[in-house]
């Protein structure tokens, strides 16, 4: 067996900084206490299903809903860390004024988007209470709760990204160290 350790980089402390309860928001939190409520309902269909052969009737509807949940606040946090998708090697070829305006652009269009779905899911809300669910009598205003708030979350959190960016002239793919792209 070959040794590969004189591969690897040195680590001088920045590859793995120390963990901080700073670093992460309550959506991060809420997130990761819905995706592990998430895997207990998913194990527990398991388990009956196949182990039990008695299924739990509850565990699918609930599983798809927790799923929901995971993802629009996940999309919270991306949209926080100013990871969604999107095309940056475009900016790279623009002059610096011409990729800002566009960055700029961009950040408005995201926010009055995710603004925008926040109105129209608010509206669909009262609707919603009158609905209920197969298997469980909740109304489905309870699914539609953290669709709203992953919505929310994510104008607020674009709001936030969007004054930073132009508060520092950010431009992808020239400001972002990150970048796969090299730097002039």
């Amino acid at each position: 067996m070959t040794d590969n350790s004189a591969n690897l980089p040195a680590n001088d402390g920045t590859q793995n900084p120390k963990f901080s309860y700073k670093d992460y928001k309550i959506e991060d939190y809420v997130l990761l206490l819905l995706f592990w409520v998430l895997a207990i309902v998913v194990f527990a269909q398991f388990f009956s299903r196949y182990v039990l052969n008695a299924a739990i009737v509850w565990t699918e509807e609930m599983a798809r809903y927790l799923l929901i949940s995971v993802g629009f606040l996940g999309s919270a946090v991306a949209a926080r860390k100013h990871a969604h998708i999107f095309v940056e090697a475009g900016y790279r070829y623009f002059p610096r004024k011409i990729g800002f305006i566009l960055s700029t652009l961009v950040d408005i269009i995201q926010i009055v988007f995710f603004g925008y779905w926040a109105f129209l899911t608010l509206k669909i809300f009262p609707i919603m209470m009158r609905q209920r669910m197969v298997t469980v009598e909740w109304p489905m205003a309870v699914v539609y709760t953290p669709v709203l708030v992953g919505f929310a979350l994510m104008t607020f959190r674009s709001v936030q990204v969007a004054w930073n960016h132009w508060k520092s002239g950010y431009i992808p793919a020239v400001n972002d160290p990150s970048s796969p792209l090299p730097m002039d």
